[in-house]
C-alpha cells in the first residue's frame, strides 16, 4: 500500500502548521534518507506562499513512523522556541485513539508503570521501580466500543515517554492492532492502529487555545 503524497492540512497561518500524518512516514529524516512528513510540508509551504529559496519548518514534536496522525509544525523561529517549550512543559493536550485486541475498562482508568527503553532494541519494557534508567509513565485510558474481540479505546498521555501508549495498552494484555513488536498478532501492512486524533496547545503569537483534529484513517472501517 503507497504512501498518499498530497497532504492533508488541518491548521495554517503565519506562525503554524499542522497536518494529518499518513502512517508509515517518517515525521522527519533518518539514515534511510527516505521522504519524509517534513519534506511534504515544506513542499506544501513553498508552492503554495510561493516562498524563493530554502522553507522553515521546526519540528516541535513527532508521532513513530507507524502512527497516523496531528502533527504540528512551527513556521517560525518564534513559534518553534514557543511551541517546543510547551512540548517539554506537558502543557499540550494529546488525545489518541487505538484499536486493540481484548476489552479494557469501559470507566476512565489510568495505567501507572515504570518504564525502561532498550535504546539497541528500540523497545521500552515496564520494570520495576527502581530499575536504573527506568522512567515513571501515566496514561488515561477508556474504552469507547468493544466489536468481538477487538475494542476501541481513547487514550490521554499524561507522562510522554517513548513508545508509552504501545507498552502500557500491550502490558495489560491489550496490544494494538498491528503492533507485533508489543505482541499484536495482527499485521496491518507496516501500520499500527494507533492515530493522533487531536492536539490542543496555545497559539505562540496570540494567546488563545487552539485544538486541531484528524480524523481516523478510513482503513480503521473494518477493523473495529
Amino acid at each position: 500500500m503507497a504512501i498518499p503524497d498530497d497532504l492533508e492540512v488541518l491548521y495554517e497561518d503565519n506562525h503554524c502548521l499542522a497536518v494529518n500524518k499518513p502512517a508509515r512516514l517518517l515525521t522527519m529524516g533518518d539514515a534511510t534518507g527516505e521522504r519524509t512528513l517534513l519534506d511534504m510540508a515544506k513542499d506544501y509551504v513553498k508552492r503554495t506562499y510561493a516562498k524563493p529559496g530554502a522553507v522553515f519548518l521546526g519540528v516541535v514534536h513527532r508521532l513513530d513512523r507507524p502512527v497516523s496522525g496531528v502533527v504540528l509544525f512551527a513556521r517560525t523561529s518564534k513559534a518553534a522556541a514557543r511551541l517546543s517549550e510547551q512540548f517539554r512543559e506537558r502543557t499540550v493536550e494529546k488525545v489518541y485513539r487505538a484499536i486493540v485486541e481484548g476489552a479494557p475498562p469501559e470507566r476512565d482508568a489510568v495505567l501507572q508503570d515504570w518504564l525502561w527503553k532498550d535504546p539497541g532494541r528500540n523497545v521500552t519494557q515496564v520494570v520495576r521501580e527502581g530499575t536504573p534508567g527506568a522512567q515513571q509513565a501515566a496514561l488515561a485510558v477508556k474504552r469507547l466500543k468493544t466489536n468481538g474481540s477487538r475494542s476501541l479505546v481513547e487514550v490521554h498521555p499524561v507522562t510522554g515517554r517513548s513508545h508509552q501508549i504501545r507498552v502500557q495498552l500491550a502490558s495489560r494484555g491489550w496490544p494494538i492492532l498491528g503492533d507485533g513488536k508489543y505482541g499484536s498478532t495482527v499485521r496491518l501492512d507496516g501500520s499500527i492502529a494507533l492515530h493522533a486524533s487531536s492536539l490542543t496547545f496555545w497559539h505562540p503569537t496570540q494567546g488563545e487555545e487552539v485544538t486541531v483534529k484528524a480524523q481516523e484513517p478510513a482503513s480503521w472501517a473494518g477493523l473495529s
